[in-house]
């Protein structure tokens, strides 16, 4: 569904990712593993044409999407969950909610929230009316990701979902993710320091290290060599 191909891809004269190639299949759901600075935010800002690409190439499907737009890649299935959530505080969660269907036509958004996404994040039903900014982090990061899936992407970004986030919501969060991949046939991009997390919910696996992928291979593949060559900080 999204591939990319010996892409190179930084900030001006800094180029963080050297000759990235990767591929996020539908329905499948892709780990993205790494220390800290490697280039994995960068691999996704380059992904939502939020950064330029140096050299390489970005497919979505059949067309090359080096040159478009985040709101043309937005328009066309592809949804980003940022580090940090990014939600508007001062708007209540069904604002938040509605503004995730902004990428499609207006003769298809739903004046409604689908009833899907409360029976994915029950919690968010009870809080309609409350602004996003008084909600937990668990809460709030509930609300990013159904803010993203709202309006039924092919591809789905996800950058560290579960920082700081206690761990029943951390298990609710993985189970959501598991179902909208297999229900919705969506792909999806997870980059996420909780290792336990992504061996259990991946399809399949890469590891950026010093902005190269030094590894990839189903969750089988890799062996505890390798996790600490290229994880152990």
């Amino acid at each position: 569904m999204l591939s990319v191909s010996h892409l190179k891809a930084g900030y001006k004269e800094t180029m963080i990712l050297q000759d990235i190639s990767l591929s996020l299949p539908k329905g499948k759901i892709v780990g993205l593993l790494g220390r800290n600075g490697v280039g994995k935010t960068t691999l996704l800002k380059v992904l939502m044409g939020l950064l330029p690409v140096s050299h390489g190439v970005v497919c979505f499907g059949e067309q090359e999407w080096r040159k478009n737009r985040p709101e043309q890649r937005a328009r066309a299935g592809l949804a980003y969950v940022p580090q940090g959530r990014e939600i508007f505080s001062e708007l209540s969660v069904k604002e938040n909610l509605l503004l995730g269907l902004e990428p499609l036509p207006k003769s298809q958004r739903p004046t409604e929230i689908p009833a899907e996404i409360f029976q994915w994040f029950p919690v968010l039903q009870e809080m309609l009316n409350r602004k996003g900014g008084d909600l937990s982090g668990g809460q709030q990061q509930q609300l990013a990701i159904a803010r993203a899936i709202i309006s039924n992407p092919t591809v789905l970004l996800l950058d560290e979902p579960m920082e700081g986030i206690q761990p029943s919501i951390v298990q609710l969060i993985r189970d959501v993710l598991v179902k909208i991949a297999r229900e919705k046939d969506m792909a999806i991009l997870l980059v996420e320091h909780n290792l336990d997390v992504v061996l259990s919910c991946s399809d399949y696996v890469y590891i950026l290290d010093k902005g190269q992928m030094v590894v990839h291979g189903s969750c089988d593949e890799l062996n505890e060599e390798l996790l600490h060559e290229h994880l152990a900080v």
